[in-house]
């Protein structure tokens, strides 16, 4: 009798621990929901604020391009509101050439080196472990294998992302900047000022060219920068010798009292050639690109289709 109460006792102990365990675990998971829930909903918010700060996202970037930029922008965030912890910042400096090179692709206000190397260092973990839980499915080996790789990955993913950034930038640079020159020629010929030329084109074009040229109009309009300055520093925020041959250009016009409106057409017609001719070159490259998979998979089948039979008929002959 005293073993069966016992028993008793024990599962109704049990069954008691475990309603218990019950609702506790549905609380948790709801305060971990909810959470989470909140951390997304705080990430979009952040994402829907930064969108008028990375410019460049409407010149056809690359999903996990524009993904690792914007990872790189929220780490720069979090870091200077002190949000988050530095992990790489702390023992890698600024440097000249990382800074310019951010510049470049449009991104100095919203990412900074130490969002930069932070988030290197967090792709590198993060490509670590998706590499080791992958190939520890299969083998150990090939575990490390691509643990390896995937550190390497994570590691040179936001520096592959700046260079895409800074390349389709000064790509779409070149494609709108025939068409300003135009404008601000036809201004010029019309009787207006440089500068009333310049903003009847930032009136009515709304291009990533026509934003960077309004920013540096107000700069010398409130008297931040010089006319000259503000120009060249436009120039120096593009990969492309066109745009600082053309700045330039405009810079020593406007000095000297040359004729700028004849100087911008023909800056106009040798950009609007430049950006032909390398279209050019990218189509003729198309066919020698190519030869590369055709032969490494279209090749091999079509030969095994079509020896397959043949070797067939030998080997049973023999």
């Amino acid at each position: 009798m005293v073993a069966w109460l016992e028993a008793g006792l024990f599962l109704l102990t049990a069954a008691l621990a475990g309603v218990a365990g019950f609702f506790a675990g549905r609380l948790a998971y709801g305060a971990v929901k909810r959470a989470w829930r909140l951390r997304l909903m705080r990430r979009r918010e952040s994402l829907e604020e930064l969108s008028g700060v990375l410019p460049g996202n409407e010149m056809g970037a690359g999903a996990l391009e524009s993904w690792a930029v914007n990872e790189m922008a929220l780490a720069t965030r979090r870091l200077e509101s002190g949000a988050a912890k530095p992990l790489a910042a702390r023992w890698l400096g600024k440097s000249a050439w990382l800074e310019q090179r951010l510049a470049k692709a449009g991104l100095a206000g919203a990412v900074s080196s130490a969002g930069f190397w932070e988030t290197r260092l967090r792709f590198s973990v993060l490509g670590c472990a998706l590499g080791f839980a992958v190939g520890l499915s299969l083998s150990l080996e090939l575990a490390l294998v691509l643990l390896a790789a995937g550190a390497l990955g994570g590691w040179q993913l936001p520096k592959w992302a700046v260079g895409a950034r800074v390349k389709l930038r000064a790509d779409q640079m070149e494609r709108h900047l025939a068409e300003m020159l135009d404008v601000v020629a036809l201004g010029l010929r019309s009787g207006l000022s440089f500068e009333r030329s310049l903003s009847l084109y930032l009136q009515h074009f709304d291009t990533m060219l026509a934003r960077s040229f309004k920013m540096a109009q107000q700069q010398w309009t409130c008297g931040f920068l010089t006319r000259e300055e503000a120009l060249r520093q436009v120039a120096a925020s593009y990969e492309s010798v066109v745009m600082s041959r053309v700045v330039e250009d405009v810079v020593r016009s406007l000095r000297f009292g040359s004729s700028l409106a004849e100087n911008l057409e023909l800056a106009a017609a040798e950009v609007r050639a430049s950006y032909r001719s390398k279209k050019e070159e990218r189509v003729a490259k198309a066919p020698v690109k190519m030869m590369v998979p055709t032969g490494a998979l279209i090749l091999p089948a079509m030969l095994v289709m079509v020896l397959g039979p043949v070797l067939l008929e030998l080997m049973e002959g023999f």
